[in-house]
């Protein structure tokens, strides 16, 4: 399969904890719909010690995995979102 586009989007996001809205990620994110996987090539600034916890409340966000042959952040529906 394809591996996403190295360069990508040019639009920009910000990703905080919805429990207590701490900023997790930036990340240039593509097309309209949901926030379901952030590419680790494409995350601009990575605020969180361990990937895919956040740092205040500890609370899990994400899992790491391969998708596409490429390595990244599968997202837990609910736990984040997005500005």
């Amino acid at each position: 399969m394809a591996k996403p586009h190295p360069k990508g989007p040019q639009t920009t996001v910000e990703i905080s904890c919805s429990g207590c809205r701490t900023l997790l990620l930036k990340y240039r994110k593509g097309g309209k719909g949901s926030l379901v996987k952030c590419f680790k090539e494409r995350i601009n600034a990575d605020l969180t010690q361990q990937p895919g916890i956040c740092p205040k409340c500890g609370r899990q966000f994400a899992r790491e995995t391969l998708i596409r042959g490429a390595p990244a952040l599968k997202i837990i529906g609910g736990k984040v979102q997005v500005r």
